[in-house]
């Protein structure tokens, strides 16, 4: 999927949700009896009309063993043959040396067919560049993060007052461009964003902590926007596990058209 592709649906949908499908067994109905697929068929078809993007994370899949990475599988495709026109980003923050990456780069974009793979970048340009040379396909950096953990390094100054997380958006832009790379960045550091753009104004970025961690999606519209948008906000437990009984789909499909219509009223100024 290229960035025009995806700000048509933008502009059709008026819409940047993400919808995180992170399927917790215990909060999944007991009637499914475990099985992932099934959930996240009902949930896709629930939200597929807001949604410009799926965003399954792998550990809610790998916890299962090989049952939970067939029902991945299976999510991927279910999403490839009938909603076509959805970005499908898988979470798995992977990032290692060359050969490694070259391995984890054909499992996600050639094996598995994503558009778009989170990757670590603590580790360099070697460990990254191998995912950027699949033409229509995204590396999303971890840049910024929501969790309180992103104090222990994310922030630290280097001895110019740099802090790490813009020396990361600084030096990833001189490996890849706004085609093909974008940012997580989290919607708890929204006034942040600001600085976010001075260095990377053209990237989208992937923001998740909306709702449920307790991010404002107008904070995050407010310094993140760009021309084209720009935002991909995620949203996982928050939709998805808003019921835990039998009417979850429907629930989900409520929660999501709620956060759509707030992002079509945010989306004004610029379609």
């Amino acid at each position: 999927m290229n960035r025009q592709e995806l700000f048509n649906q933008i502009k059709n949908k008026r819409s940047f949700l993400c919808v995180g499908l992170d399927p917790d067994l215990d909060k999944m109905p007991k009637s499914l009896n475990g099985d992932l697929f099934a959930f996240n068929k009902a949930i896709i078809d629930a939200t597929a009309q807001y949604a410009v993007a799926f965003k399954p994370n792998l550990a809610f899949y790998e916890v299962q063993g090989v049952k939970g990475l067939q029902a991945f599988e299976d999510t991927v495709k279910y999403i490839r043959e009938h909603y076509p026109e959805i970005m499908i980003i898988a979470d798995a923050k992977r990032g290692d040396i060359g050969n490694t990456s070259k391995m984890y780069a054909k499992s996600f974009f050639e094996t598995m067919n994503v558009d778009a793979l989170t990757v670590a970048p603590y580790m360099g340009e070697d460990s990254v560049t191998p995912f950027l040379s699949y033409e229509g396909k995204w590396v999303v950096v971890l840049a910024l993060t929501s969790n309180k953990g992103s104090l222990d390094f994310q922030h630290i100054k280097d001895e110019e007052g740099t802090p790490l997380f813009k020396r990361v958006l600084a030096t990833t832009q001189k490996w890849g461009n706004a085609d093909n790379m974008m940012y997580v960045c989290g919607a708890t550091q929204a006034e942040m964003f600001t600085q976010i753009r001075e260095i990377a104004p053209n990237n989208f970025l992937l923001v998740p902590g909306v709702g449920a961690q307790g991010g404002s999606l107008e904070n995050v519209a407010k310094y993140g926007m760009n021309k084209q948008c720009g935002l991909l906000v995620n949203s996982s437990r928050g939709i998805i596990h808003a019921s835990h009984d039998d009417d979850y789909a429907q629930v989900a499909a409520q929660k999501a058209q709620e956060l759509q219509s707030q992002m079509s009223e945010l989306l004004e100024s610029i379609l």
